[in-house]
C-alpha cells in the first residue's frame, strides 16, 4: 500500500503529498501522522490517503514509522483544514498545525508523554497481623477505595512497599490527566424571567438542522443563564456543545458558572494552559468524555462529535480573528462545524457586530432581544469633557470622578477603572530638544515601566533601561509623557487613600494562573479598585461593582481604522456594563477631550439602535462591510524600495480586471516599519469573493521573491 503524506514545510509553492510505501509491519490509517525521510532529513507528516500500490516511474521511499495509534485528523478537521486553506490562502499543512494543539501537531520532538500516576487498591485478603501503620493503610483502602500511591506513603511508605509484596494491596499505574483544577460548588439554579423563558423557547423549539441566532442583550441582561439553559436541553438530547469566549480574563468565572451546573463533564481550552493540559483536554474530548468545550478562539476546533450547539460569547470581540497565517476568523469556522453537524448556534453580545446586526436585519440569523436587565436597574452614565476639568487644575481626575470613586469605597463598595494603554506612560521625551526614545528597530515610542526602570517596545519587544540623559541633546530634562496603568495605580492609591488596588494588563497576566488569581481576589473583595485594560470591559460579572470610571474614553477615535467609532462603543457600552450587577445601583463617569461624538453619546446612552443607524450612513458613503467585503494584502520586506517595486507590479496586476472590485493603495501600513522590516498594504473592497478569487490565488501561489512576504487576510477587523 502507499501512503500520500502531508509534510510539515510551509513552504507555498511545496503545497502538495509525498508518496511513501507502507511497510508491512506498520498499521497507518488514514489521519494518523508518520516520520518520513524526505532529503537528507526525517520529517513528519499526516497521512491524507492511502491506495494501493501501482508501479511508479521513481522509486518510492517507505515511511520509518506510525506516531500515533489511532488518527489525530477525524473525517470533519480533514474537511476545515481544506476549507480553511482555500478561504484564507494558506497552505494545508499550515491549516492543520493551526487547528491542532502542541501535542498533536506533525513537528518533530514535539510529543508529549501521558501522564501517569500509581494507585492502590486492597489485593488479597489474609488473617495476618499487621502493625499500626500496616493496619491504617488497609482500613484507608476499605473506607475511601482505591487511593494514590503517594497519599498512603504519607502514612508510611516502608508499610506501603511491605503490603505489596506480600499482596495484601495491589498497585496499578493509571493515566492522571494534568489540569486538576475542578472545584465545583452547589448550583444555584436561577428561576429565568419571562423575556429569558421565551428566548429559550424559541432557540430550543427551532426546526432541526442549521440555526443561528443573533442573541443581543443589555449587558446584566442574563445571556448566559440562557446558555445554561438551552446547554442543559442539548445535552439532555445527548448532543454536544462548543462554547467560545474572547478572551482568557473571562474563562475563570464562566467556566465555574457551568462546572457549577455540569460538573466534570466540561473540557477546558485556551492559551492560558500549558502544552500537557492542552493535550490532555484534547484526548479527553477525542475520547468523549466530556459533552462540552468551552474555551478561546482555537476551541473551535475542538474534535467533538455530535455537535447540538455552538455558541459565541461577546460575537463582536476582535480577539476572534487570528492574527497570523491563517488569518481565519473563528465565527466562520463555528458556521462551517455548525451546517455540518446542522446545530444551532448562537451568537450573544450587548453591542453586536455591525456586520451581525445586518445579517439578522436581513433574516440571515434569527434576531432575539433582551432588552431589560435582570434587576431592572441599567447604571446611570454621565460624560465629563476634560478640557475644561484641566481648567480647573484636574489632571487626571475631574471632580465628579473623584467624588464618585470616594464615595464608593467609603461604603465599602468596589470600583472598575478602565485604561486602555500598558505600562507607566506613553513616552519618554526631552523637554529641551523634543527628542522621543523611539525602538531602533520599530521607529515606534518605547513605553516606560517604572517597576524595572525601563522602556520597552510592545510591538518587537526591545528593551533598554530608561537614560538619565537626553541622548540627543545631554539634557537631564527628559520626563515622562501620557498615562498607563502602571502609573495609574500608583496615583491612584497617592489619591485615594481607602483604595486597595489590583491591576489587570498585559503586564501583570504574563504568569500562568495569574487571570484567575485577578479575578478571583477580587470577587473575594480582597481589594475594591481593579484598575485595567480593555480585558476587564467586558464579560466579568461582580455584584458589588457600584462605579466604573473611563480615563481616555475618546482616545479609541484616534485610531485610523474604519471600525474606530464602533470598537468605541463596544468598549464603553460593555465597560459601563460592570457597574450595577448586584441589588445596588451602578454609576459610570467616562472622561476624555471628544465626548460630543455619536458612539460615546449612544453608549452613555445605551442606545445600540441609534448608533447602528448613524454607522451605517458612514458605512455605506465609504463603501466599507457590510456594503462591501474587505481583503488585506499585506507586503513585507527589510528592502523597502524593493518592496516598493513589487507593491507595484501587484497593483498593475490587480488592476488589468478591477471592474469587480476597488483597489487603493499601495501604502504604509499602520505600523510602517516593525524589528528593522518594512511593511505596505494594499486594500481591496469588493462584493463577492469569486469576483477576486482567481486573482488572489495567483497572487499567493505565484508570487515568488524570497525576500519580499506578502500576506493575504479576507475580512479584516482593522486595517
Amino acid at each position: 500500500m502507499i501512503a500520500d503524506v502531508l509534510l510539515e514545510i510551509t513552504s507555498a509553492w511545496i503545497n502538495k503529498t509525498f508518496s511513501y510505501l507502507i511497510p508491512n509491519n506498520l498499521i497507518i490509517e488514514k489521519g494518523m501522522r508518520v516520520l518520513v525521510p524526505f532529503g537528507n532529513k526525517k520529517i513528519e507528516g499526516f497521512v491524507m490517503e492511502i491506495k494501493p500500490f501501482t508501479k511508479q516511474e521513481y522509486e518510492l521511499k517507505e515511511v520509518i514509522e506510525s506516531i500515533d495509534i489511532e488518527p489525530v485528523l477525524n473525517y470533519e478537521l480533514f474537511n476545515i483544514g481544506k476549507y480553511i486553506s482555500n478561504k484564507y490562502y494558506c497552505t494545508l499543512i499550515k491549516a492543520y498545525q493551526t487547528m491542532l494543539p502542541a501535542g498533536y501537531k506533525a513537528k518533530s520532538n514535539n510529543h508529549i508523554n501521558i501522564k501517569y500516576i500509581s494507585i492502590i487498591k486492597l489485593g488479597k485478603f489474609e488473617n495476618i497481623k499487621l502493625n499500626n501503620s500496616q493496619q491504617k493503610i488497609i482500613d484507608y483502602l476499605k473506607d475511601n477505595g482505591n487511593t494514590e500511591k503517594e497519599k498512603l506513603q504519607n502514612i508510611s511508605k516502608s508499610s506501603v512497599l511491605t503490603l505489596l509484596n506480600k499482596g495484601l494491596i495491589i498497585e496499578e499505574k493509571v493515566e492522571k490527566y494534568r489540569l486538576t483544577d475542578k472545584k465545583i460548588k452547589e448550583d444555584k439554579k436561577v428561576i429565568l424571567t419571562s423575556e429569558q423563558k421565551d428566548i429559550v423557547n424559541k432557540i430550543i423549539s427551532s426546526n432541526d438542522g442549521f440555526s443561528p441566532f443573533l442573541l443581543h442583550g443589555v449587558t446584566g441582561s442574563g445571556k448566559t443563564e440562557i446558555y445554561l439553559a438551552v446547554t442543559e436541553h442539548i445535552i439532555n438530547k445527548n448532543q454536544n456543545i462548543i462554547i467560545l469566549v474572547p478572551e482568557i480574563s473571562l474563562t475563570p468565572q464562566f467556566i465555574e458558572r457551568f462546572r457549577n451546573r455540569f460538573s466534570d463533564n466540561i473540557a477546558v481550552l485556551h492559551s492560558g494552559l500549558s502544552d500537557g493540559e492542552k493535550y490532555d483536554e484534547w484526548r479527553r474530548i477525542k475520547k468523549g468524555e466530556v459533552s462540552i468545550v468551552i474555551g478561546a478562539r482555537s476551541a473551535i476546533f475542538a474534535p467533538l462529535k455530535n455537535i447540538g450547539l455552538i455558541i459565541i460569547d461577546e460575537e463582536h470581540s476582535d480577539t476572534y480573528k487570528q492574527e497570523n497565517t491563517p488569518k481565519y476568523n473563528a465565527i466562520d469556522i463555528a458556521i462551517y462545524r455548525a451546517k455540518y453537524h446542522n446545530s444551532k448556534l448562537i451568537l450573544g453580545s450587548a453591542t453586536p457586530s455591525i456586520e451581525s446586526y445586518t445579517r439578522a436585519k436581513m433574516n440571515i440569523y434569527t434576531l432575539l432581544e433582551l432588552k431589560n436587565r435582570v434587576n431592572a436597574k441599567l447604571p446611570k452614565v454621565e460624560l465629563v469633557d476634560m478640557k475644561e476639568e484641566i481648567k480647573k487644575g484636574n489632571k487626571y481626575f475631574s471632580n465628579l470622578f473623584k467624588e464618585n470613586l470616594n464615595n464608593c469605597l467609603d461604603n465599602n463598595e468596589q470600583a472598575i477603572i478602565l485604561l486602555n494603554r500598558r505600562g507607566y506612560t506613553t513616552t519618554i521625551s526631552c523637554h529641551e530638544c523634543g527628542f522621543k526614545i523611539t525602538c531602533p528597530k520599530c521607529d515606534i515610542p518605547l513605553t516606560y515601566h517604572k517597576n524595572g526602570n525601563y522602556l520597552l517596545c510592545h510591538y518587537c519587544g526591545y528593551k533598554t533601561f530608561k537614560p538619565n540623559n537626553c541622548p540627543s541633546c545631554n539634557s537631564k530634562n527628559i520626563n515622562e509623557y501620557g498615562l498607563g496603568t502602571e502609573k495609574l495605580e500608583e496615583i491612584i492609591q497617592k489619591e485615594f487613600k481607602n483604595a486597595k488596588i489590583i491591576r489587570m494588563d498585559v503586564d501583570s497576566t504574563s504568569k500562568k494562573g495569574s487571570h484567575k488569581k485577578i479575578v478571583s481576589s477580587f470577587q473575594n473583595k480582597e481589594y475594591n479598585v481593579l484598575i485595567g485594560t480593555q480585558m476587564i470591559s467586558k464579560g466579568l460579572n461582580f455584584e458589588n461593582v457600584t462605579f466604573v470610571g473611563v480615563l481616555n474614553a475618546d482616545a479609541s477615535l484616534n485610531i485610523p481604522d474604519f471600525r474606530s467609532a464602533e470598537t468605541t462603543f463596544c468598549l464603553l457600552n460593555q465597560v459601563a456594563g460592570r457597574a450595577g450587577r448586584g441589588i445596588l445601583d451602578g454609576k459610570v463617569i467616562m472622561q476624555g477631550f471628544n465626548m460630543d461624538h455619536y458612539s460615546i453619546i449612544c453608549a452613555s446612552m445605551h442606545d445600540y439602535q441609534t448608533f447602528y443607524k448613524k454607522e451605517m450612513q458612514i458605512r455605506k458613503r465609504l463603501n466599507y462591510p457590510p456594503y462591501y467585503n474587505l481583503c488585506l494584502i499585506k507586503t513585507s520586506c527589510k528592502d523597502e524600495i524593493l518592496l516598493q517595486k513589487e507593491n507595484n507590479n501587484i497593483i498593475k496586476y490587480l488592476q488589468k480586471n478591477n471592474d469587480n472590485y476597488l483597489v487603493l493603495g499601495p501604502s504604509p501600513a499602520r505600523i510602517p516599519k516593525l524589528n528593522n522590516i518594512y511593511y505596505y498594504q494594499i486594500l481591496i473592497k469588493y462584493k463577492k469573493l469569486e469576483q477576486i478569487n482567481n486573482e488572489l490565488k495567483m497572487l499567493y501561489e505565484q508570487f515568488f521573491n524570497k525576500k519580499v512576504k506578502l500576506d493575504i487576510d479576507i475580512n479584516p477587523y482593522h486595517i
